[in-house]
């Protein structure tokens, strides 16, 4: 069931890229237990996504001036992770040549690296998924991959703006399973994984006795939902090989979630950024405004800063015709010796 294949590569920095994404000190969260891997699943079709993903991997699809793999890249990177797994299909093998051909966007200095001041870039591993039998069989598929410890899954359709996510959820992550959450309506609950609330909310935290994966109109047990960030005890591997095939015949992670809920404690996290659903083209577009946003008010503070010329701060094009933007600051990587293993 779980027969997959790993490489191996390096993610090198590039601390040119910082001038366009400074993160100030101040915001570091430092998390209580190190947080060494993360597993970022890219191996399913993209279907909402149809025509576009019939060519082109959901995950390189492009948000405003990046991809959408970048954010989850980045996202990882800052939190300090020693490895970086990323879980692909025989079909998506344009994500590996992507990752591997150019340097990844990555922060080295000592306040970027969150709560790791004289952490390294991350090592990148490539997991092959044989079969796409679902999220819980993704995560499975790196059972041998991962660092000891709690790890995350990073969902990249869920690209999070703000404050880094995984962060967040590593400066209160005690033990256990924790899952990012947020608030839907009533009418949305079908579409998402719904918490089974228990005991008495702490801050962002509140604490779950279970989930429910896309429950049925009005059958929802509450309105918080599960957003695609996990910080996960090991132990859910062990549940994961014994979780039966759950909605649609998939291993469902949630479902794996709820099982283990009466020996491991589960806790719901409201994080506090803008999240956008980039597994359907409305989201994939919202993103997209939002992240030009971003940069128009990035490169706006450093033309100020630099007294470089003036230009109004609306101006995008202007700016980025003057300003390097994300693809000229990546160059090729240097050539690594691949680990290929059965």
């Amino acid at each position: 069931m779980n027969e997959h294949r790993t490489q191996k590569t390096e993610a090198w920095a590039n601390p040119a890229r910082q001038i366009l994404n400074p993160v100030p000190a101040s915001e570091a969260l430092v998390p209580i237990t190190p947080i060494r891997t993360v597993i970022i699943p890219a191996a399913g079709k993209g279907t909402r996504l149809l025509p576009a993903t019939k060519v082109t991997a959901k995950e390189l699809l492009p948000i405003f001036d990046r991809v959408v793999l970048d954010f989850a890249i980045e996202e990882a990177v800052e939190l300090g992770a020693d490895r970086i797994v990323i879980v692909i299909s025989t079909a998506k093998i344009a994500i590996q040549d992507y990752l591997s051909g150019h340097v990844l966007q990555a922060r080295h200095s000592a306040p970027s690296v969150i709560g790791r001041p004289g952490a390294t870039v991350p090592e990148l591993i490539f997991v092959t998924q044989d079969r796409p039998l679902g999220l819980g069989h993704a995560v499975l598929c790196c059972r041998e991959t991962t660092l000891p410890g709690p790890f995350a899954v990073l969902l990249p359709d869920d690209i999070i703006f703000g404050p880094n996510c995984l962060a967040e959820m590593a400066a209160h992550y005690t033990g256990g399973h924790m899952v990012a959450a947020m608030q839907v309506r009533p009418e949305d609950a079908s579409q998402y994984g719904i918490f089974r609330l228990s005991g008495q909310p702490k801050g962002n935290c509140l604490p779950v006795s279970g989930m429910v994966e896309k429950p049925s109109v009005g059958h929802a047990p509450s309105s918080i939902a599960a957003v695609g960030r996990y910080i996960l005890d090991p132990e859910i591997f062990k549940v994961l090989e014994r979780t039966p095939p759950g909605r649609g015949g998939e291993l469902q992670l949630t479902d794996a979630i709820t099982m283990s809920a009466d020996a491991i404690p589960v806790v719901a996290f409201k994080f506090s950024g803008n999240r956008y659903d980039c597994g359907n083209h409305d989201g994939l577009l919202a993103a997209s405004v939002a992240r030009k946003a971003i940069v128009q008010q990035q490169c706006a503070a450093v033309l100020k800063s630099a007294s470089l010329f003036d230009t109004p701060a609306d101006d995008i094009g202007a700016i980025l015709h003057k300003v390097k933007t994300p693809d000229q600051f990546m160059s090729p990587a240097r050539p690594k010796n691949s680990v290929d293993t059965m």
